[in-house]
């Protein structure tokens, strides 16, 4: 379990690195930082069955995307568009990420 930072978040474009979906690209759509985890769009996908509740009133097998370590992922640069580690920059008053390769800081 780590505590360290993450360098990407919600609404991030990230390419996965390594695993069965090596080189597969999606949104992250929840970032779990006290894990050490991220749930990315379209990528892990696993199935669970499920018994019919208030919220899933079929029940059945579900498809759904599972977390996966945010070292597994590296952030894509929406100025270049290429995979690259996140810097960090002071720009004015505010402490921004920035492209390791461009240098063109990434706005949320």
């Amino acid at each position: 379990m780590s505590l360290a930072k993450l360098n990407v978040k919600k609404g991030d474009t990230v390419v996965v690195l390594s695993g069965k979906d090596k080189g597969k690209q999606g949104k992250v759509i929840e970032a779990q930082p006290k894990k050490g985890k991220v749930i990315v769009e379209g990528v892990n996908k696993v199935k669970r069955h499920t018994k019919p509740s208030q919220s899933a009133p079929q029940g059945g097998i579900i498809t759904k995307e599972a977390p996966l370590f945010a070292s597994k992922v590296q952030l894509i640069c929406p100025a270049c568009g290429k995979a690259t580690r996140v810097a960090h920059r002071i720009i004015g008053e505010r402490k921004v990420r920035a492209c390791k390769k461009c240098g063109e800081p990434i706005e949320q």
